[in-house]
């Protein structure tokens, strides 16, 4: 079948989820919509797929059980650097209406401090200074769509499914920055034949391990190289704004509407807030995956107390009960069959946190509502920056500005004050609403001086105690 969708970043994600609604609406209605993947750096996942004809088997972990499914919506994977020709001509195809991205927020090239263009990212300064020869998702993008207006055929749909506040906006504003560098001749025609639809997406997606591989090869006798694991939720919401048509995803349930924002705040700031304050704190506790906090009594609570922090900043969200919301996350989160590793979550922190603690953290403190949530959540962060657990042993953080990071430590040493001083000033991450707070900065102090004293363990003891119900 021809394929309609070209997506950047085919990882386990989009592999899990994006690829296994267009598997459903294929087997339903048919029509157009196969996947040709790109991977825009390792080929990994092309090595893998290729010689399997693209097809890969999804292994979905519930408390009844595993399942397998073969999934066939992939036609075949490309890889960026070593063929971006293949890559341009997949983009530049009549039949391609929909380019589709999940490369994780660090791959978009966003300028933190002002939400555009950051022209020091490395693949956005390469293609910059060489546009017509792409190497990151905003250049190829652009530099197709100049093919495409040359050749004189029409625009497609750019749906970005990463975890990006009004993703489809960032896109938008980044392609049409790019554009009026690269080709200001194309400006007008993606302001007439483009749409940037925003999305949000939420399936939990573990790394894959020998057990995958073993499970797989149990259940259908066959050795899989690309196989992937998942949980048995999925939750996909689409603003309807496609310029060339899509495919039926209704068919495996995502919905369509015509503002995202709503539920993407609520996932922000309710499971991906969540996330983050037990990753950070629960990997420095000694907790490896997901459900072993969820195990942990004291840390329990604390998932709930901040979910609950988190929906208190929210306005309502159409056709959800944020408390039934936030039990469902808790149970999804305690699911014994699946291995999320605290680590895994933990990283890129710096890409996370404005929207995932610091912006619901602000609203609280507008609205008059606790924040001593958010202020334990963003503490752990800062311990968790050090880089080393409690015995002295090192880890790296992965996170962007990982060195940044340790410059600004490097005259700290162990006090908590001059630690949460450094990196509150670290520039473009913290509000000045949060960081010239005092109220907000005490707490937040409070926190890390029991963690850096006591210990995280201790602290969680006494955070779940309601020790700082007044903090």
């Amino acid at each position: 079948m021809p394929a309609g969708i070209v997506h950047l970043g085919t990882g386990a994600f989009h592999r899990a989820h994006q690829a296994v609604y267009t598997d459903d609406a294929l087997a339903k209605s048919g029509g157009g919509w196969m996947i040709i993947g790109v991977s825009l750096r390792s080929p990994d996942v092309a090595d893998q797929l290729d010689p399997q004809d693209g097809l890969y088997t999804l292994l979905t972990r519930g408390p009844a059980g595993v399942q397998a499914r073969v999934i066939g919506s992939i036609r075949n994977v490309l890889v960026a650097p070593r063929e971006p020709e293949k890559v341009l001509d997949a983009l530049t195809a009549s039949e391609t209406k929909i380019v589709s991205l999940t490369i994780t927020e660090k791959g978009y090239g966003l300028d933190p401090k002002t939400g555009g263009l950051d022209r020091a990212h490395p693949a956005i300064a390469a293609d910059l200074a060489d546009p017509r020869h792409p190497q990151g998702a905003i250049g190829f993008i652009v530099e197709a769509l100049r093919r495409r207006h040359e050749a004189g055929a029409g625009g497609f749909t750019v749906l970005s499914c990463d975890n990006l506040p009004s993703n489809g906006k960032v896109i938008a504003r980044l392609v049409r920055e790019f554009a009026a560098t690269a080709a200001p001749e194309i400006s007008g025609f993606i302001e007439a034949k483009v749409t940037f639809p925003s999305t949000m997406v939420d399936r939990i997606t573990p790394a894959s391990t020998d057990k995958t591989f073993a499970d797989v090869r149990a259940l259908t006798g066959y050795d899989d190289k690309g196989a992937i694991e998942t949980e048995p939720f999925s939750q996909w919401i689409i603003e309807d704004d496609f310029v060339a048509g899509r495919p039926d995803w209704e068919t495996g349930g995502a919905l369509f509407v015509s503002d995202v924002a709503p539920y993407e705040k609520m996932k922000l700031r309710m499971l991906n807030g969540a996330h983050s304050m037990l990753a950070y704190s629960g990997f420095l506790a000694g907790h490896r995956y997901v459900r072993d906090v969820m195990g942990d009594p004291g840390l329990a609570a604390l998932v709930a107390r901040h979910m609950k922090a988190a929906a208190a900043t929210l306005d309502p969200v159409p056709g959800v009960d944020l408390g039934r919301y936030a039990a469902d996350l808790q149970e999804r989160f305690r699911n014994p069959a699946i291995a999320h590793e605290t680590y895994q979550i933990a990283m890129d922190g710096t890409q996370k946190l404005p929207q995932r603690l610091l912006e619901p953290a602000i609203v609280a403190l507008e609205r008059g509502q606790p924040t001593e949530a958010f202020a334990f959540a963003v503490a752990a962060w800062m311990r968790y920056a050090l880089g080393r657990r409690e015995n002295g042993e090192t880890y790296a953080l992965r996170d962007p500005r990982e060195k940044e990071i340790a410059a600004a430590l490097g005259e700290a040493g162990s006090d908590a004050g001059a630690i949460a001083d450094a990196l509150l000033a670290l520039p473009g991450l913290f509000p000045a609403a949060l960081a010239g707070n005092r109220t907000w900065t005490d707490a937040l102090k409070r926190r890390l001086a029991i963690m850096m004293r006591e210990g995280m363990r201790a602290t969680i003891e006494e955070e779940a105690r309601g020790a700082f119900s007044h903090g």
